[in-house]
Order: C-alpha cells, then structure tokens, then sequence
C-alpha cells in the first residue's frame, strides 16, 4: 500500500544519522542475572542518559513469530523489506571480503565444524578457530575441480568462510547442509537440477580432505544464493551511507545497498570511532555502526560476557557522540537469547535519540522501558523513516 512512498518523500539535507547496531541485543529473563535480561542488567549510564532524553520502542524484525537471519534482519534496519529483498548469507559473504561477485554466482557460507566418528555435528564452529587456521583449511580446499564449474573458495573470519560457485545456469535451490544444533548429523545436500549435484560433489570432496583436521574436520554451508544487484540508498533514500562492521558478513550487507565501507583500524571499539568521524567528515549523512560481541556472547550461552559485551559499548558510547551527529539510533538487528543460543523472534529494544522525539517516556535503556516507550512496536522497516523524519529528510504528503 505504501510502497515508493519514502522515497517519494525523501529529502537532502545537512542532517547526520548515526544507527548503531547492537547484533543480537534483545534477550529473555534470565534466573542467573535476577530474571532480568543481559541489556537490564548492565550498567549502561550513557544509554541510560540518552533514553531519558530519546524515545524507545520494540521493533520486530520480519514478522511476528518469525526469526530472523542476521542478513535479512539488517535489510530491515535499511528500511529494504526483508521479504521482497530477499538476500542468502553466501552473497553477503561473499561480498563482505570484496570478492567480486558476478549476475549468477552462487554463493554459500561455510562453517567449519567438528564432528564425531558417526558424524555427528558436536561444534558447529569448530571451537571457534583463529582466521589463520580457516586460511591455512582454505588453502586445502582450493585445489577442488568440479568439471565446467569454477570453484573459488575463500576465507572469511574465524570459522567462517564462503564458496562461490560459477558459470553454467546455476539455482539457489538448495537447503542448508547445517543441522543448526549439534548432537545431529549434517543435513544431506538436496535439491534440483545441477547445483545440487555440484554442491554435493564440492561437500564430499571437502570431506575428504578435512577428514583429518580435528577439530575442523568438517564444513557445514548455509545461505545458498544467486547474486543480483539492489537498489542503493542513495537512489531509494537520498542517503550517502556509509558502513562501520569490523565481520565481513555485515560489510556486505551494507555494500549490497551501496553502502561506502570504511576501512577500520586497530579493529577494535576505538578504531571504530575514527572510522566513524572519518565518514562524518567525509560528508556521508548516515552511519551504519555494528558491535558483534553480544550477538557471540548469546549463540554461546553466555549472560555475564553478553552484559559485558553491551557495557563495553556504553563505556565508549561518548566518543560518538562527541561527534555529533544530529540523530542517534541503537538498537539490535534480531534477539540472541543466552538461554537459547540462537536467534529468535522476540522484538529488539530501540532507541532514537534526537530530532523532534516524545521523551519523558523512559529514564534507562531496557526491554522492559521499551515495550512502554514512545515509540510502540513496529517493523524493522519502519525505524529507516523514523530516522529520516528526526533528522528533517521526510517532506510533507499531501497538501
């Protein structure tokens, strides 16, 4: 009903949005830490401050009930529906260690993992490898042919990589070989036509070679998808946007809606806050900021290294905002409960801070301030205009 309407609307001004992404912040009650969640247990004054002056609300990232990729749930957050923009990891991968990826490509992200003598999966990352040990693997598994298909794989971080498969008419109808727990065994390749063939013929291969690299002796592949082009948030939006995210995977999100990413250096929090005033002062007029620790701490099971995680971003939370930027949005892209170790559908607490807002609302930053926030409930895609209106970017409809 209101497709194209944003756009319609959309102005350019000298106003700066600086969108934070807290990956996996919404959490459940959990008995450890009193019944409150991780984000209810930090000591976050910062955010706290900025609540008090901001407005809050919960933002449910795809549908109710419906859990969210970490892909799809940051198109959301752009404002792309999620659903009509539908995008697989391997093409975000891909994208996020710039390889340059081609109309057609299919693209998968690989973890690689452990499994037992009967196969099954017991860590679904490997114990968490250094990147140098995935290089080292990468290397093991570049020499593998597959007749009148080019292989490519690469490196990502950690036990992450990616594979890109090329030429031929290649489809994304393929299901994810990742079991998504462990205590199961590898999901059997299926699907139609050709691909299948070439990605189970790949999966056997890389067996073979891994076989004897405990405790990766074994890759999982997930995301299969066909590259193609988006629509960027300048020509949708009339934003130049740039991207902060130290994990590939969120480097190519962004570089998907043409997003300029920035180089960041020391990775760290504090290279992180050059790299943002770098692309203030270069004149782009929204940030995309990623902070991955909580969204780790959560997929371990982790409460106390998930509060950790978020107090550690409120203790550098000034140094952006000594930046000044005109609006300030923190929020998470999906809910990684610790007690369940996975993403999950829960809505994710939001803050906006600046512009014309209903303060008065909220005195800290919590799930529970933000179901009673101003803000009320709303999609992902929504919180894109509620930026753009803070920072004056939406023009009037109608007369």
């Amino acid at each position: 009903m209101y497709k194209g309407l944003i756009e319609r609307l959309a102005l350019k001004n000298g106003s700066r949005i600086l969108l934070a992404v807290l990956d996996g912040l919404g959490d459940i009650p959990i008995g450890e830490l009193g019944g409150r969640t991780p984000l209810e247990a930090a000591s976050t004054p910062n955010l706290d401050r900025l609540a008090t002056g901001g407005a809050l609300g919960m933002h449910v990232p795809i549908a109710r009930g419906v859990t969210p990729g970490s892909g799809p749930a940051h198109l959301g957050l752009f404002g792309y529906d999620p659903v009509e923009y539908e995008v697989g990891r391997g093409v975000l991968s891909a994208l996020g260690i710039g390889f340059p990826l081609r109309h057609g490509d299919l693209a998968a992200r690989i973890n690689f993992c452990t499994v037992d003598g009967a196969g099954v999966v017991t860590d679904r990352r490997a114990g968490r490898i250094s990147t140098e040990k995935c290089r080292e693997l990468v290397s093991l598994l570049g020499g593998i042919g597959i007749q009148g298909v080019e292989v490519h794989v690469m490196p990502v971080k950690e036990h992450r990589a990616c594979v890109v498969f090329r030429n031929g008419d290649l489809s994304d109808d393929i299901n994810d070989t990742d079991p998504g727990l462990v205590g199961e065994r590898p999901v059997p390749v299926n699907g139609s036509g050709r691909s299948s063939e070439i990605v189970r013929e790949f999966q056997e291969k890389s067996a073979g070679i891994l076989a004897g690299h405990h405790p990766a002796n074994f890759l999982l592949m997930r995301g299969f998808a066909l590259h193609r082009e988006f629509p960027t948030m300048e020509e949708r939006f009339r934003l130049n946007a740039a991207a902060v995210a130290l994990y590939p995977m969120y480097r190519g999100v962004a570089s998907l809606v043409g997003m300029n990413v920035m180089a960041c250096e020391p990775e760290t929090l504090e290279g992180q806050v050059h790299a943002v005033e770098l692309a203030l002062r270069k004149g782009h007029d929204l940030v995309f900021l990623h902070h991955k620790p909580a969204d780790s701490s959560g997929e371990d099971g982790n409460p106390a290294a998930k509060v950790s995680a978020i107090e550690d971003f409120d203790r550098v939370l000034p140094r952006f905002l000594e930046l000044k930027p005109d609006v300030v949005a923190v929020t998470g892209d999906h809910s990684t409960p610790c007690p369940m170790k996975l993403h999950s559908w829960h809505p994710v607490p939001v803050l906006i801070h600046g512009g014309p807002q209903r303060t008065g609302y909220s005195s800290c930053f919590s799930e529970k301030q933000a179901l009673s926030g101003s803000l009320g409930t709303f999609l992902s895609t929504d919180l894109m205009p509620l930026m753009m209106a803070a920072g004056g970017k939406l023009s009037k409809f109608g007369a």
